[in-house]
């Protein structure tokens, strides 16, 4: 069972999808991007199976909700996304109890939202997320140099000539996706769908991050919560990928600054454990939120 509806942001509206009907404490799923949609997230409907409603939604800017492409930088901001999810909790009325998972960007704004210790949070997933971006950055460039030398060469060589536009520099990105994105080829419809989302409007993706995993230029180029971290107060459970993009080094802080955090890795699996292992996936959320009824 589920059921959609649009909710009126800013100047425009947010969509979303409520799965499963009234049990346990309902939970709400963040995607990742920034700039991508709720598809590639679907998968985690199933946990709707264990008796809670599971809410998606597409962020302002992505997906059914309204896109600005005409916005400026100043615009696209966290606290944006910060007010969107505070607005949604309210218009369901679920904000005086849910648990957050949020996946890569999408649990960078779960901690954002969950350092400032909303009263009705019961639960925290953060799912392959970095804690700082001059991390994020500095560690998918250490993957990078490990791809084959003519891959590495094609990515500089278009970068330093300005055409990443090329269809080669795609092709050699897709060669990192491939390692360290989703290890499931080809990929599956719904991550596709999110790409293609994110490719036909790329609007908040290039304001926020910029042209590539390598090179951080948006808005959240300074971006760190490292020190903020010990502000949350919740049960949090830290998960990533073998193969990960978010590597240990980029999950280390909220595995160590979180109080009492737990921290799992999803064996040969890369940035989507919930696409390439989701029965695994499923099942160790499913179990983390019972424990927190």
């Amino acid at each position: 069972m589920s059921r959609e509806g649009r909710m009126n942001f800013q100047d425009g509206e947010t969509w979303y999808r409520v799965t499963g009907t009234p049990g346990r404490t309902p939970l709400v799923i963040l995607h990742g991007g920034p700039g991508a949609t709720h598809d590639y997230c679907d998968r985690f409907k199933h946990l709707a199976e264990t008796g809670r409603q599971v809410i998606h939604y597409d962020q302002f800017g992505c997906g059914h909700s309204s896109h600005r492409p005409d916005w400026g930088a100043d615009r696209w901001t966290v606290q944006l996304f910060l007010d969107e999810l505070d607005a949604l909790l309210a218009h369901l009325g679920i904000a005086d109890g849910y648990h957050l998972l949020g996946q890569s960007w999408g649990g960078m704004l779960a901690a954002e939202h969950a350092v400032r210790r909303p009263a009705g949070l019961k639960s925290l997933v953060i799912a392959n997320s970095p804690a700082s971006m001059r991390t994020w950055v500095a560690e998918a460039n250490i993957l990078r140099a490990a791809l084959p030398p003519e891959v590495e060469a094609t990515l500089s060589h278009h970068e330093a000539h300005d055409t990443t536009a090329d269809p080669a520099y795609a092709a050699a990105v897709q060669v990192f996706y491939e390692r360290h994105l989703c290890r499931v080829v080809p990929f599956p419809d719904d991550l596709m769908r999110s790409l293609k989302a994110l490719e036909t409007d790329p609007t908040v993706y290039m304001t926020m991050n910029g042209p590539s995993e390598f090179h951080v230029i948006g808005t959240l180029k300074g971006w760190t919560i490292e020190d903020r971290l010990p502000q949350i107060a919740v049960p949090t459970l830290v998960y990533r990928g073998e193969f990960d993009e978010a590597t240990a080094e980029c999950v280390r802080p909220y595995v160590e600054r979180i109080a009492g955090a737990r921290s799992m890795v999803f064996a040969g699996c890369s940035h989507t454990p919930h696409i390439e292992a989701t029965e695994e996936v499923i099942a160790a959320v499913g179990s983390f939120l019972a424990s927190k009824e």
